[in-house]
């Protein structure tokens, strides 16, 4: 889980799961942020399956990979999380596998009462771990944080009794947006993608 905090100066988008639009909204703000240069993609799922609340990543990893992509490599499932023990070890082993790759950073946070539920998409690297002060290293080219419950005391305690069912809702509008994004750039032949 990390704490979201907004960047001065770039623009960022809010995208709600109950929108009926959210899929095509997310996969054009998606697409409007990736470099024309850009050789693959990777998709970073950070999360742990043993908080609810701090699934959001694995569940989006997990579907993601039940999807027929060409474009996107996916890291961090429910059977293979990418969390705050084996986070470091994890981006090695992806940046030596991936020297060229533009990568998409996706984790769970906590916000304000009037934000759950609301997917943001912001430019830049993942600070994970800085809500619970861990010093972990910065995750990603862009990022995507869904606020899945309320910020404020006992954050970690509020993780563990956040509904898997709005944490679920949300996974998969995320999933269905990037699958958008794989077949868009499928077509377009847009991004070579290199096997593994």
């Amino acid at each position: 889980m990390n704490l979201k905090k907004r960047i001065s100066g770039k623009k960022e988008g809010r995208f709600h799961y109950e929108d009926v639009l959210f899929s095509q909204n997310m996969r054009q703000g998606l697409a409007e942020l990736l470099p024309f240069y850009a050789k693959e993609i990777v998709v970073v799922c950070i999360g742990t399956d043993r908080s609810t609340g701090d699934s959001l990543g694995p569940l989006t990893g997990t579907l993601l990979n039940e999807k027929a992509n060409k474009r996107l490599s996916v890291y961090g499932t429910l059977s293979d999380p990418i969390h705050a023990v084996n986070l470091e070890e994890k981006m090695e082993m992806i940046e030596e596998q991936h020297p060229e790759a533009f990568i998409i950073a996706i984790d769970a946070c906590l916000g304000r009462i009037d934000s759950i539920g609301s997917v943001i998409l912001s430019p830049g690297p993942l600070k994970p771990g800085a809500a619970l002060k861990k010093p972990l290293p910065d995750v990603g080219d862009i990022h995507l944080t869904g606020v899945v419950n309320i910020s404020g005391y006992m954050e970690f305690l509020v993780l563990q009794n956040t509904r898997l069912n709005i944490v679920m809702q949300m996974a998969r509008k995320i999933t269905e947006s990037l699958h958008l994004l794989d077949l868009e750039l499928t077509k377009k032949q847009a991004v070579p993608f290199r096997v593994k």
